[in-house]
């Protein structure tokens, strides 16, 4: 399984948060630069909740999840998108 997953309806895959982002109404790259703030105080296996309105949102997750070892779950949903990070232990 590579590091990213759509998923549309597995209420189960979407973990409970540690920390929530409010990222609607803000424009790329804004949403993903706030994850990466809050990912540099997280702890491992800690989870990331971002909601975001922009769809430009949806290519820099991915493109940045692919670039690391954390593992992304996310989901649109009315018009917002729902990112769940979960902080993976970095490799050395």
């Amino acid at each position: 399984m590579r590091n990213t997953e759509n998923t549309t309806d597995h209420k189960n895959l979407y973990p409970v948060p540690d920390y929530e982002i409010d990222a609607t109404d803000l424009s790329c790259p804004l949403p993903l630069l706030k994850m990466k703030q809050t990912l540099n105080r997280a702890k491992t296996g800690e989870v990331i909740l971002v909601k975001a309105t922009d769809s430009a949102s949806q290519r820099d997750f991915e493109a940045y999840i692919q670039m690391t070892p954390h593992q992304l779950v996310q989901r649109e949903k009315n018009g917002q998108f729902l990112f769940w990070i979960s902080k993976r232990q970095e490799i050395k």
